[in-house]
Order: C-alpha cells, then structure tokens, then sequence
C-alpha cells in the first residue's frame, strides 16, 4: 500500500512541474499559416496570438473576403501548433500517463 504522504510529495512535484511548464509555454512561440504563406498567426505556446503579418501583395480592396478567411485560417493553424506544443511538454512532465482531466492553457 503506498504511503500517504509520498502520493502527495509526488503530487506537489507534478503541480510544481506543471506551473513551471506553463510559463516556459508563455515565453514559446509557434507560427500557423495560410495562403502559402501570405498570412502568418504567431501565438505564445499558450495559444494566445501575439502578432499577425500579411503579405501585401494580398491586400486589395476586391479580395478583402479571401483576406479575412485567410486570417482566420492562419490563427486556427497556430493555436493547432500551441495546442500540440502545449501537448507534447504536458506528457514530458508527466510521464506519458493519462491525465483524467483536461488542464487549462
């Protein structure tokens, strides 16, 4: 039978872990993309979007539609990117084992 006090040392390893893993994310950055390039999301490894660029060949008064689906599409791809990122440091810190529940960002 494992000891109390152990399963909550080990769990305070984790919580500490994981805070720590979520501010290393905050300072990461991860770029999504649309068009073939013509409009880039960059976001914190958080998922918050912290700069768009858009090529300026795109912008005309005609194509103002396609520019905002591209938009669109690009900050999609980057919070695809943070989630993944955000993902990949969570199983590091946890060892691969499943979590029952869903950590926020």
């Amino acid at each position: 039978m494992p000891d109390f006090s152990q399963l909550l040392q080990l769990g305070q390893q984790v919580q500490g872990r994981l805070t720590q893993m979520q501010t290393e994310l905050a300072q990461r950055t991860v770029t999504g993309s649309a068009g073939g390039g013509m409009v880039e999301a960059t976001a914190d490894g958080r998922g918050q979007i912290r700069r768009i660029r858009i090529d300026p060949k795109v912008v005309t008064d005609s194509d103002v539609e396609m520019l905002e689906d591209l938009v669109v599409a690009a900050v999609a791809d980057a919070q695809r990117r943070a989630e993944d990122l955000y993902r990949e440091e969570l199983r590091k810190v946890t060892g691969g084992l499943p979590l029952p529940f869903q950590l926020p960002l």
